[in-house]
């Protein structure tokens, strides 16, 4: 196929609000380093890391939940990402793609050329990048084309759509990790918050399919969904959880909500339990009593980085029709703000996702 000069992308021009997203139509297509390839994305996924670094969330200047200051930027926040070094801005966000690859380098098997592929989300020192976030500290999704290490561009034969596609890398690629970084087995109980977001019914399904006992929290309007995804059982995002389990009741937890509930969560854990967690929507600090901690032998797992096993493990999940995707709406590219405004309302259960 014949490669433009010039593409469309979202740039994002710095902290702050929906007028720092522009959207261009005059952005060089990138050249791919010799351990790279150069994918014609279809489509990418909307998450709540492209919007806590447009706030400049990831600050650690900023203790609020991640809905504060979702239109207009948070106050004080300074320029750290994910990694905790100085943003770098212009940036193009997007750490979710599905595409076909149309270029190689130097160093890629040519054969490669045309592969339906998504990305994995956390480069590994893998090529021209160190260890570092698609979206994040180089360019991702939201744009025509994009460059990624050959290693972390898998190929995945499924009839499921490109948009489809796109929904799985950050939310499951997260949620698979929590799992086999709290290592949850078949017979246990889990607990997993924030289960109608990307990552929370991305780990229902996935705790599922490993045969746990899944307990998720979720808004009333939205536990039908969430009980047809995997959860035997959805309390409230507010539930008084000693109340309805009392104390030892969960083998693990997965996260990714923190907030006022982080103490009541450890107190229902059993001693030896384990808490993984990536993400703090309704505030990153917490209340720890250092004594259920250690009093209990509980293990805190903070999870980020993917292990190695993960994504390949995923796209092995999704061609064989183990898991399925949760798609609530779709938007075009060029449409990126009307697309996070819907994902701040939070009234959707599963992904929103941007067509190409």
């Amino acid at each position: 196929m014949t490669i433009a000069a010039n593409m469309r992308a979202v740039l994002l021009t710095g902290h702050g609000g929906y007028d720092k997203l522009d959207f261009r139509d005059d952005v060089p297509v990138p050249k791919p380093g010799p351990k790279d390839v150069l994918i014609r994305v279809a489509a990418a996924g909307v998450n709540n890391t492209d919007i806590n670094t447009r706030i400049g969330w990831y600050s650690k200047a900023v203790a609020e939940a991640t809905d504060v200051g979702a239109a207009t930027g948070i106050a004080g926040a300074q320029d750290d990402g994910w990694s905790g070094a100085a943003f770098q801005f212009p940036r193009i966000q997007g750490a979710d793609a599905c595409g076909r690859i149309v270029a190689v380098g130097d160093d890629v098997d040519p054969a490669r050329m045309g592969e339906r592929v998504m990305v994995e989300p956390v480069f590994r020192g893998a090529s021209t990048f160190d260890i570092c976030y698609f979206g994040s500290e180089v360019d991702g999704g939201f744009a025509d084309y994009t460059c990624a290490p050959s290693l972390h561009a898998h190929r995945v034969n499924s009839e499921l759509s490109d948009v489809e596609l796109a929904s799985f890398p950050c939310a499951y690629g997260t949620a698979e990790n929590i799992l086999t970084r709290i290592n949850l087995q078949a017979g246990e109980r889990v607990l997993i918050t924030g289960a109608s977001g990307g990552v929370g019914s991305a780990a229902v399904q996935l705790a599922k399919r490993r045969g746990a006992e899944v307990i998720a929290m979720a808004a009333d309007a939205k536990a039908g969904i969430v009980r047809a995804l995997g959860a035997s059982q959805v309390v409230p995002r507010d539930a008084n959880l000693e109340a309805l389990f009392g104390q030892e009741y969960f083998d693990a937890v997965v996260d990714i909500v923190g907030g006022s509930q982080f103490g009541a969560i450890l107190n229902v854990l059993k001693r030896g339990g384990r808490y993984g967690v990536s993400g703090a929507i309704s505030g990153p600090i917490v209340d720890l009593d250092l004594r259920t901690l250690y009093l209990k032998d509980l293990r805190l797992i903070g999870c980020t980085v993917l292990e190695p096993d993960v994504f390949p493990n995923l796209v092995s999940y999704i061609e064989r029709g183990e898991i399925r995707p949760v798609v609530a709406a779709t938007y075009d590219l060029s449409d990126i703000v009307k697309a996070q405004e819907a994902f701040l309302t939070k009234q959707h259960v599963g992904k929103i996702v941007l067509s190409l």
